[in-house]
């Protein structure tokens, strides 16, 4: 599986060269001062690009608060994924993620996984994708530090509806199961335009481990209202 994905990972980089690359980045705060002193900042820089025969999408998300001049909140994530067109719809590709995370069950997780994936929906309006392979999962539990290696099965869908010339509703799931734990991540929200670059976001996250230490909650959720920066291409 390992030469496969590096094989993959090779041709990729060669055809990335000649895509054609859309940037975005979002970014929410929150500040309140008094009785309490609570800053909370998260962030989102993404990177996709698709030529003739892949498509690419890289992202770097990252969360933090404070209260009362203590960390509550430290979270940064990468995310990578490149994929050999199959046709219109269909596709074969790879994904990388690594999460690393002061406040949770493990200090980080990493996963590497072949996909093969299709536009169930692809239209002016609404937009519907699943992917699903097989993958290597490692990790660290916070409370002991043992290394946790194992294999793992991920999925992935993405639903997209434009609602109106200036709202869209986006619902994104991932799913990645093993034998040490099963990790998933679903966002659900609506953007809607300012102008031809910039949008309003308001969106709710759920992240859950179905194994974690004792004291330690499965599920964390965070809700966000984010300005994000999209160019448009010409």
């Amino acid at each position: 599986m390992l030469r496969s994905i590096l094989a993959l990972s090779l041709l990729a980089a060669a055809g990335a060269a000649c895509a054609q690359w859309q940037p975005s980045a979002e970014l929410g705060i929150v500040s309140a001062s008094g009785n309490s002193d609570t800053t909370s900042v998260n962030g989102r820089f993404g990177l996709k690009g698709e030529d003739a025969l892949w498509t690419h999408d890289y992202r770097l998300a990252a969360l933090r608060a404070e209260s009362n001049d203590e960390t509550t909140a430290n979270r940064y994530e990468l995310g990578a994924k490149s994929a050999r067109k199959l046709g219109d719809r269909a596709y074969l590709g790879a994904a990388a993620r690594y999460e690393n995370d002061d406040f949770a069950a493990y200090d980080y997780q990493s996963t590497l996984a072949i996909n093969y994936g299709a536009w169930l929906l692809r239209d002016e309006r609404r937009s519907f994708q699943l992917e699903g392979g097989p993958g290597l999962r490692r990790a660290r539990l916070s409370d002991t530090g043992a290394v946790e290696t194992s294999a793992l099965l991920r999925g992935f869908a993405d639903y997209k509806h434009q609602l109106t010339d200036s709202t869209s509703f986006f619902n994104t799931l991932l799913v990645e199961a093993g034998d040490e734990n099963t990790f998933a991540q679903n966002d659900i929200g609506i953007a809607v335009s300012i102008n031809k670059s910039l949008a309003l976001k308001a969106a709710f996250q759920m992240r859950h481990n179905t194994e974690v230490p004792v004291g330690t909650e499965r599920t964390d959720t965070l809700t966000s209202v984010n300005i994000v920066w999209s160019p448009k291409a010409d």
